[in-house]
């Protein structure tokens, strides 16, 4: 019996994403990858300037690193790329599932990402996520920045620790973190309350805030999902601020004994 096109594409999607792997680039990027234990590491090289400021971290890993020259070292990376002379083929983290890392913290909180694409922008993020004690920073797998160098360059080394998942749908996942007990306001310039008044006298339940991207900001179907609609308190009318900045604060105006 012939398979049916949706499930053929299905397995052809699972092995595509098998198969995929990421170039990391940069000393940070590449010392946090070659210190994280759930990172599986394919192929490193390196500049022998390079390996002596990795030593430790190569070491750690149990890796054996290509040592090239400077002159010949051109790494499978887009020109413009600034390596450090450090380049590591990795395959992407895998998290678990939406449940695995949205339940189980006191007063969780987690960023859901309305087709932000930009990955300075998801790097910005994933910092502030880990430096304020997000649970995770959810994206869409077809509208979001992928696990990529530049990402990971972004983030600063908050990519090996701070779980970035990503989903078929948006929506759906509203609906899943709702039915686990969670809060989840949308940002939205022109929404009547603010993060601080959505919260008041609810600051013990589990909060998500979706983000959407700069300019077109949550879509339709987005706003009509999450719980209620809330905006950032600010001075005047002087614009929106970018999507990463947006992140951190939203983040901050919820905390738990805010």
């Amino acid at each position: 019996m012939k398979k049916p096109k949706w499930v053929v594409q299905k397995e052809q999607e699972k092995k595509v994403e098998a198969n995929q792997t990421v170039w990391l680039f940069g000393l940070h990027a590449v010392r946090d990858a070659l210190e994280n234990p759930a990172r599986e590491k394919l192929r490193l090289m390196v500049t022998p300037n390079a390996q002596i400021k990795l030593e430790a971290a190569i070491a750690q890993a149990g890796i054996t690193p290509e040592v090239v020259d400077p002159r010949k070292f051109r790494p499978p990376l887009d020109q413009g790329s600034v390596h450090q002379g450090a380049v590591l083929e990795v395959k992407p983290l895998s998290w678990g599932s939406l449940a695995e890392v949205c339940i189980g913290a006191e007063a969780p909180r987690v960023l859901l990402l309305d087709r932000v694409t930009d990955p300075h922008n998801v790097g910005a993020i994933l910092r502030s996520a880990e430096v304020l004690g997000a649970s995770a920073v959810i994206g869409m797998r077809h509208h979001a920045a992928p696990e990529t160098g530049s990402l990971a360059k972004s983030a600063s080394g908050a990519l090996e620790r701070q779980p970035y998942l990503r989903v078929r749908n948006l929506a759906d996942s509203i609906k899943e973190l709702q039915n686990m007990g969670y809060l989840v306001l949308g940002l939205d310039g022109e929404a009547e309350i603010t993060v601080e008044a959505a919260l008041e006298g609810k600051r013990d339940r589990p909060v998500a805030l979706v983000l959407g991207a700069e300019g077109p900001g949550l879509r339709e179907k987005t706003k009509e999902t999450v719980d209620v609609l809330v905006r950032i308190d600010a001075e005047g009318g002087f614009g929106s601020l970018n999507v990463s900045n947006a992140a951190a604060i939203a983040l901050y105006a919820s905390r738990p004994h805010g």
